[in-house]
C-alpha cells in the first residue's frame, strides 16, 4: 500500500517546518510527501524530505486539490493534515493497518489526544510531551460518523478518485471536509477511529480574518444542504451554536478569537440570505 501525505500552509513557514521535522519521527515512512503554499514565502527552510509546491491560488480547497492532483496516480491513500498538525510516530502505519483490514472504510479521521482549536493553541513542545505520554490502544475502534475533521484525514483514492475539494469554498474554505467526505460516505464507510493519533496545535497566525470566517459560519452550511453534502438539521445547528457562541462571547472575548469580527460576519451573512445574495465566495469582498 502506497501512502501520501499532503499539507496546504499559507503564511507559516515556521510551522510546516516544525511539523516536517517531527514527521520524520514515523515508524512507517510515507511514500510521498507534498507540501502545497500559496506563494514562494510559504516554503519551510527545512523541507526534510517533502516536496513544496505552489498552488495557483490562495486557499485550502484550492491547494489541497493542487495536492490532489499531483499525487492521485501514485497512492492508495491519501493523508491530508494541517500543518500544525503533530502525528504521534505509528500515526501512518496505523493508517495502513486500517484501510488494510477493513476494506469497507474509504475514509477516516484519527484520535485526538488533544485540540488546540477551542483554546489559546498549543505549543511544538507541549504537543510533544502530549505524545511522549500517550499510549497506544490495546483495542481498536470504529465510530461511524457524518464527516472527517480536516486537521488530519485519510481517503481511499481508488473508492472516489475524481472527487475535489470544492472550490467555491474559498481561503479558509469552511466545511470543505464535510462536504469532500460526505462524498466519501456515498460509496463506502467514514469513520472516527484509535488506530492513530494526534496533537492538533491550533495555532493562530495565518488564520481566516473574523468577519471573514464569521460569514463563512453562516453562509456555508447552507450552501452546502443547496449542494446536498450536508442535511438541513446539522447545517441549522451549525450555524446557529456558532452565531449564539459570537453573540455570548463577544461581550467578553478570548484574547485568542476575534469574536466581534464573526458577529459581524454571521450577521452580514444573515442580511445576505434575507436578500437572497448568500454566496460562499463573497468572503473575498470583505
Amino acid at each position: 500500500m502506497k501512502i501520501a501525505i499532503a499539507i496546504a500552509t499559507t503564511g507559516r513557514p515556521r510551522t510546516v517546518a516544525e511539523t516536517l521535522r517531527r514527521l520524520t519521527r514515523q515508524t512507517r515512512a510515507p511514500d510521498r510527501l507534498v507540501v502545497v503554499g500559496a506563494a514562494t514565502e510559504d516554503a519551510p527552510q527545512v523541507t526534510q524530505g517533502a516536496e513544496f509546491f505552489i498552488a495557483p491560488g490562495r486557499g485550502l480547497s484550492l491547494q489541497r486539490n493542487h495536492a490532489l492532483d499531483l499525487i492521485a496516480d501514485e497512492a492508495d491513500v491519501v493523508v491530508f493534515i494541517d500543518d500544525d498538525y503533530v502525528p504521534e510516530p505509528g500515526f501512518l502505519a496505523g493508517v495502513e493497518r486500517l484501510f488494510t483490514d477493513r476494506g469497507e472504510v474509504v475514509a477516516a479521521s484519527g484520535h485526538l489526544i488533544a485540540d488546540g482549536i477551542h483554546s489559546r493553541g498549543l505549543t511544538f513542545e507541549e504537543a510533544d510531551a502530549l505524545i511522549a505520554a500517550y499510549r497506544q490502544p490495546g483495542d481498536y475502534r470504529l465510530v461511524d460518523d457524518t464527516g472527517t475533521y480536516g486537521c488530519n484525514m485519510a481517503f481511499r483514492l481508488s473508492a472516489a478518485p475524481r472527487v475535489r475539494f470544492d472550490e467555491n469554498l474559498p481561503l479558509y474554505s469552511w466545511l470543505e471536509d464535510t462536504d469532500f467526505s460526505a462524498q466519501y460516505a456515498r460509496v463506502g464507510r467514514v469513520v472516527r477511529t484509535n488506530h492513530f493519533a494526534g496533537v492538533h496545535l491550533g495555532v493562530k497566525s495565518g488564520r481566516t480574518p473574523g468577519v471573514r470566517l464569521g460569514y463563512s459560519q453562516i453562509v456555508n452550511p447552507l450552501y452546502l444542504v443547496r449542494k446536498g453534502t450536508a442535511v438541513p438539521r446539522f447545517a441549522l445547528g451549525l450555524a446557529s451554536r456558532n452565531l449564539i457562541a459570537n453573540i455570548v462571547k463577544s461581550l467578553r472575548p478570548e484574547p485568542w478569537i476575534d469574536r466581534r469580527g464573526r458577529l459581524r460576519g454571521n450577521l452580514l451573512a444573515l442580511a445576505d440570505i434575507a436578500r437572497g445574495r448568500a454566496d460562499p465566495r463573497r468572503v473575498l469582498e470583505l
